[in-house]
């Protein structure tokens, strides 16, 4: 999710990882970081950038927010949830939508990338979008 104090311009510098859920790979031990770093714990500098997009997730556990800053009101009751992409061996810490019961969402259910609003600002006319996650359906 975007940092929602960032200035526009480093927003834009962000844009990667929020729209195309890039991550980065370290050439040396393998370690994948999402969103991407420039350097790894290992210390190696030697980092490629690589798509999460078309990945399993599944979501491992979550929490109901149902007290919510003001800007988030009309979205209330907010789930997060820690997905775990068992590809790329990478957890993200994302917003869970499209649950219509909560008791019906279950720990350890498939999950697909789904490219939404994340936040209007009113003020400057900035839309942020945002790559969040809900249950994958039966096909």
């Amino acid at each position: 999710m975007p940092a929602y104090s960032l200035p526009v311009p480093r927003y834009w510098r962000r844009i990667g990882s929020y729209y195309r859920l890039e991550a980065s790979r370290c050439k040396r031990c393998g370690r994948t970081y999402y969103p991407p770093r420039l350097r790894c714990v290992c210390g190696s500098r030697d980092m490629e950038k690589i798509q999460l997009i078309g990945s399993k997730f599944t979501l491992l556990d979550y929490t109901v927010l149902h007290s919510v800053p003001e800007d988030f009101e009309k979205q209330k009751p907010i789930i997060i949830g820690i997905v775990e992409d068992s590809v790329n061996n990478v957890r993200i810490l994302s917003q869970i939508v499209d649950v219509l019961d909560i008791s019906d969402l279950e720990k350890c259910r498939d999950v697909e990338p789904v490219f939404r609003v994340v936040k209007r600002d009113g003020n400057v006319g900035i839309i942020c979008y945002g790559t969040k996650f809900r249950p994958r359906v039966a096909r």
